[in-house]
């Protein structure tokens, strides 16, 4: 049985595998923002299913945005076996109608919020010298598309930071991997944030012409592509807390990957020989 923190709990990926994990016989933490306000019934229910099928899910407070939040709660949990940050939101319109508060919101949720929880549970894993950080990206972590600029810098962004997390952390017996999924039938697309400036926005047909069709077409693969379905992320997240420390990989794609598994395949050899260049290819994950 492993000890699992899991933020952004309240929907999709989350909420689905705070029970999956549950189900297979874990110490869930699911946390997400105002437990008593706005998810006050996603929490009851995540409370209810466990109390149902006797799973072990808690259910805490954080919001990623806020460092005392954080460590608010991080202080009522004594152990951390797996994080999984998976908190996170999108923008979306082309990138000059966005505003710098707008671009700073987006970073400080998306890579400054992985970092708050990560910084919190960190001092438990390197005391017991064993843990997993699961970050949660995106194939638009590998990419980046018209009308999705914002999100896809916080997601290059988180990629850069994790995978330097992974070389520091090794040594410490912590293993630190990206999910990067592709567009499933979550919540994700009704909650993209709109830029500000509508008059800029508007001289941008083609953007939102990208935009809609592209909708379009993920929302048919809902319904006819059982690879949309978020299970699979769950599943996934089960697959390498079960794989040995050491034998990770560093980057999963799960679901439609739009042909970023190519890319992934090509450039990791070429990491791996980086490493090897630079004389520290034994930092590339905890050693059994």
């Amino acid at each position: 049985m492993k000890h699992i923190l899991i933020t952004g709990c309240s929907s999709g990926f989350g909420f689905m595998a705070a029970k999956h994990l549950a189900e297979q016989g874990h110490h869930v933490y699911a946390s997400m923002r105002n437990v008593n306000g706005k998810n006050a019934k996603k929490a009851m229910e995540l409370l209810a299913y466990a109390n149902e099928h006797n799973l072990k899910i808690e259910v805490h407070d954080i919001d990623v945005t806020s460092d005392e939040s954080v460590h608010k709660a991080i202080s009522k949990i004594d152990k951390v076996d797996v994080l999984i940050n998976n908190a996170g939101r999108g923008y979306g319109g082309p990138v000059e109608a966005f505003s710098s508060q707008q671009l700073l919101s987006q970073l400080d949720l998306n890579i400054v919020g992985t970092l708050r929880v990560a910084n919190a549970v960190l001092p438990k894993m390197r005391k017991q010298r064993s843990g997993l950080i699961i970050q949660v990206s995106s194939v638009a972590g590998r990419g980046s598309f018209p009308g999705y600029g914002i999100y896809c810098a916080s997601k290059w962004g988180l990629e850069g930071v994790s995978e330097a997390m992974r070389y520091e952390l090794a040594p410490l017996g912590i293993d630190v991997v990206l999910v990067e999924p592709g567009p499933f039938s979550t919540d994700f697309l009704a909650n993209i944030v709109e830029p500000k400036d509508p008059e800029i926005n508007a001289d941008y047909q083609h953007v939102k012409e990208f935009i809609d069709g592209f909708e379009t077409q993920v929302k048919d693969m809902y319904e006819n592509n059982k690879a949309t379905n978020p299970l699979i992320v769950a599943e996934l997240f089960e697959t390498l807390i079960n794989t040995p420390a050491g034998k990770r990989p560093l980057r999963s794609i799960a679901g439609l990957d739009f042909g970023f598994q190519a890319l992934n395949d090509v450039v990791e050899p070429i990491r791996k020989s980086s490493l090897e260049s630079m004389n520290i290819g034994d930092l590339d994950g905890p050693k059994n």
